[in-house]
């Protein structure tokens, strides 16, 4: 299973990198181009310009706030999916199962959770389409 975790935690790292090239950056850049116009303006006082950068960061934070709880969201089905997996196994085994029969169930449960991690990174590519869709509209 520590493969699987190891794909999954792959699977994120590329999402984020993937965000951070066509999404993240050109946030990034125009907040920092709109911090240096509030930093430029002469007419401002500090208050003025601290709350000016303020509402040019809104956009960065909210972006990557919305990232966050999608993923975090995506991870919850995942979770969602291995819990279930351990539900049935549990179900499955009798009371005073004999080594072989625990060894039988948790293969079956490798295999159960293998599955779930497969399918949800199959998910990635139309996530992260999705993802840059509405961080472009936005």
């Amino acid at each position: 299973m520590d493969d699987a975790q190891a794909r999954v935690q792959k699977a994120v790292n590329s999402m984020w990198n993937t965000l951070d090239k066509d999404c993240l950056r050109k946030v990034q850049i125009e907040m920092l181009n709109c911090s240096l116009d509030c930093c430029k303006n002469q007419s401002l006082n500090i208050e003025e310009v601290q709350g000016c950068m303020e509402r040019c960061s809104s956009k960065l934070s909210n972006t990557q706030t919305f990232i966050q709880n999608e993923l975090q969201m995506f991870e919850d089905r995942l979770q969602r999916c291995v819990r279930d997996c351990q539900d049935r196994t549990k179900d499955q085994i009798g009371p005073n199962p004999s080594e072989t029969e625990l060894h039988k169930h948790k293969a079956g449960l490798e295999k159960c959770v293998v599955k779930c991690v497969d399918n949800h990174i199959d998910l990635f590519p139309n996530f992260i389409k999705k993802l840059t869709e509405s961080i472009k509209k936005s």
